[in-house]
């Protein structure tokens, strides 16, 4: 049985995560899997992620790989894909997520920093949330991967830095975590913690195949979060936070808009069946923009 090319970006974060999909899909369907890397855009460029168009720069040429059949499927950050729809490409499993929370790494927790203190993100989201929880702070922008934000902690140059607690998890870094935000103190990127399995659209088996692996709840959850990004017409560069989660057969999906110097926000919360996560996360969106999130999101410090 030939193996099935799985097309990864190359940083130890996504070959690891796409070591576990792998693994579990080689499990479930007992086909092989073998890893390509990749190099996106994303990867190559210094700049900030906001200044390079946003969300779509570590997506697309594993898009085109898909599409020229170099690689049979990919596997994405989710909260990384762009929310409305690639010609030719299915979207063909969401596995179980991980924990979408965000994590502050260094020495002490947010309230115990010293006034002023360094603390490293690249997220126009992160930064808002964080100066509305701690105004005095000073948030740096950074770039780069996983080690070498926590490296700018271990050297001095920052106090602390904000990631993602499961990419933390999935590189086993969890020991130089501080704090663990909830999400009612910084709500998470939309499909923050959850992986994205596209094919072409026209490989109906393994569209099939890749489903195996899919998981219903976490696609009601991310679905409905990205429905907000994509009604808001926002992306990595907007300050906007969702997260949808199901309870007692319920999904319960809260959203924020935060000004750009946190002194500003709005937040909503709805909820409704798992079946119905596009029109919960819409008609969020929609009472976020009669509310004034676009104004809100067209500010700049």
């Amino acid at each position: 049985m030939t193996a099935l090319k799985l097309g990864t970006r190359k940083s130890l974060m996504a070959t690891t995560q796409s070591r576990l999909v792998a693994d579990a899909l080689t499990q479930r369907t007992g086909h092989a899997v073998e890893l390509v890397g990749v190099t996106t855009e994303g990867d190559v460029s210094k700049a900030l992620l906001a200044q390079m168009g946003g969300t779509g720069v570590f997506v697309s040429a594993l898009r085109d790989r898909l599409l020229s059949g170099e690689v049979d499927f990919a596997v994405h950050s989710l909260k990384d894909l762009p929310t409305g729809p690639a010609e030719g490409i299915a979207l063909a499993a969401t596995p179980l997520r991980d924990d979408p929370r965000d994590a502050l790494c260094g020495p002490a927790k947010l309230a115990d920093l010293r006034r002023g203190a360094r603390v490293g993100t690249g997220s126009p989201r992160r930064v808002a949330q964080l100066k509305a929880l701690r105004p005095d702070l000073d948030v740096v922008p950074i770039r780069g991967n996983a080690d070498t934000r926590l490296g700018k902690v271990s050297g001095g140059e920052l106090d602390a830095v904000v990631l993602a607690y499961a990419g933390l998890t999935r590189i086993g870094r969890v020991d130089e975590i501080a704090e663990v935000f909830d999400p009612d103190q910084m709500l998470p990127a939309p499909g923050q913690g959850a992986l994205a399995l596209e094919c072409r659209a026209d490989r109906t088996d393994l569209v099939e195949l890749l489903g195996t692996v899919d998981d219903q709840a976490t696609r009601a959850a991310v679905t409905a979060e990205r429905m907000v990004l994509a009604v808001l017409e926002a992306g990595c560069s907007a300050p906007v936070g969702a997260y949808a989660a199901e309870i007692d057969q319920k999904l319960h999906l809260t959203a924020a808009v935060v000004g750009f110097d946190g002194s500003r926000q709005i937040r909503l919360s709805a909820s409704g069946h798992p079946d119905e996560a596009e029109r919960i996360g819409r008609g969020l969106a929609t009472e976020l923009l009669d509310r004034g999130a676009d104004q809100l999101m067209g500010e700049r410090e």
